[in-house]
């Protein structure tokens, strides 16, 4: 596990200094490590996909991440519940990937979903409820479906505005 932990440890910063080839191999070699050490369907595994897909994405690479991010959502969802905010989270990330690729088919019901998940399990005014109002209405928009994003963009903003600080 020290091995591992210190391989993924590198990796992100690998990732955030922008050295994404680096950071890619690190995480593969973390994901690897973590699947056999503890099965495909651990939770573990399921953030080492996430991070690896989100170097993908970081780098444009959006065919390499989709599969990481919908397998990603599967062991969230086995490991942690449907209903969990890790597999919203998760959803985000999916339906971002859809998104980049214009599939707003695709990416429309796992941007719901997330909503969805973050309505029923936090106050309506919480931020990650904002950030799921967001990105659906920004699909939306992107597919140039004005009417449908305005109404969501606007929720989102009375969320944002509720959690700003007094000046």
């Amino acid at each position: 596990p020290a091995v591992v932990t210190a391989t993924s440890n590198l990796a992100e910063l690998y990732r955030e200094e922008g050295k994404y080839d680096q950071a890619a191999a690190l995480y593969q070699r973390a994901l690897a490590s973590k699947e056999a050490a503890l099965g495909p369907a651990h939770v573990e595994v399921g953030y080492a996909l996430d991070r690896l897909a989100g170097v993908y994405e970081a780098q444009k690479k959006y065919d390499a991440a989709l599969p990481l991010y919908l397998r990603a959502v599967q062991v969230f969802e086995s490991a942690l519940g449907p209903a969990h905010l890790r597999v919203a989270r998760a959803c985000d990330s999916l339906g971002n990937i859809y998104q980049l690729q214009e599939n707003y088919a695709a990416a429309e019901p796992i941007s719901k979903r997330a909503l969805k998940i973050r309505e029923d399990a936090l106050p309506p005014d919480h931020p990650d409820v904002a950030t799921s109002l967001n990105n659906l209405a920004q699909l939306y928009y992107d597919a140039g479906k004005y009417d449908a994003a305005e109404p969501l963009y606007q929720r989102a903003l009375k969320v944002r505005e509720g959690a700003r600080r007094p000046d």
